[in-house]
């Protein structure tokens, strides 16, 4: 028997995995679990790019290195997209279904925490809410102990000869990044006069860009829905949500304006 569309896309197992809670289903609970789902697929899939977009920088391979860029960026205008059809749900039919939903929140997705931690926003404190030895905090902790794509982006200059210092490169990954004057001469120096390389600069500095849109995005929507109340499985709702808003993943790309 030949494979079917329906086979390798296991669409019936796809479509299973919407259930509504409520005892009589709430209408748009339906559409709450399918964003969120469709959300983790994303999720999924940004971090499979992320991982080809750190090989693509090992290896030198600044062509690919810009595609995998370029392709994570569309993903995220599409996670943009999504939000504009979370909010025709009105807080009314979120508030008659919230219950239902207990302790979960998205404050507990795995993937978007490990989005982040690829990032080099490692928020080690995060990792206080994950069972000690847990599968989900091993895959954290062994994020936090290799490079950050900015610390494969920093290599990747280093390896084009270009003068990053070495205890930048030898830093502790579980650090925060600090802005560093030495690798922000490099890249001015870089946008003046190696352009191919400007542009990988800039689709970085479009990525962070993004992904601050994506928040910013989230916590209006989030405001829309509940207002300043609690959010779901206790989390602070959009206060927390505000307080990640504009703190940039590369900030040494966003100092270096002023100099250009």
């Amino acid at each position: 028997m030949s494979l079917t569309y329906g086979k390798y896309l296991e669409i019936d197992q796809l479509l299973a995995l919407q259930k509504p809670r409520s005892p009589e289903p709430e209408h748009d609970e339906m559409l709450f679990i399918i964003i969120h789902q469709v959300y983790e697929l994303w999720f999924k899939e940004i971090l499979h790019e992320l991982a080809w977009l750190q090989r693509s920088l090992g290896a030198q391979d600044t062509p690919a290195a810009l595609a995998t860029l370029h392709r994570i960026l569309t993903v995220l205008k599409t996670l943009v997209a999504q939000i504009d059809v979370l909010e025709t749900m009105t807080p009314v039919s979120f508030l008659s279904f919230r219950s239902r939903i207990e302790s979960a929140s998205g404050f507990q997705s795995l993937q978007f925490r490990q989005v982040e931690f690829v990032l080099g926003h490692r928020q080690l404190g995060m990792l206080k809410h994950l069972p000690e030895g847990s599968p989900e905090r091993k895959r954290l902790e062994a994020l936090a102990e290799g490079p950050s794509v900015w610390d494969s982006f920093l290599s990747y200059l280093s390896v084009q000869g270009h003068p990053i210092p070495q205890e930048i490169l030898d830093r502790d990954f579980k650090q925060p990044h600090e802005t560093s004057e030495e690798v922000q001469a490099v890249l001015v120096d870089i946008y003046r006069t190696e352009p191919w390389i400007r542009q990988l600069c800039e689709r970085m500095v479009d990525l962070d860009e993004g992904l601050q849109e994506w928040r910013y995005r989230h916590v209006k929507m989030v405001e829309r829905t509940i207002g300043t109340k609690q959010g779901t499985g206790g989390s602070a709702g959009a206060a927390y949500l505000k307080k990640t808003l504009f703190q940039p993943l590369f900030p040494d790309l966003w100092e270096i304006r002023i100099a250009l």
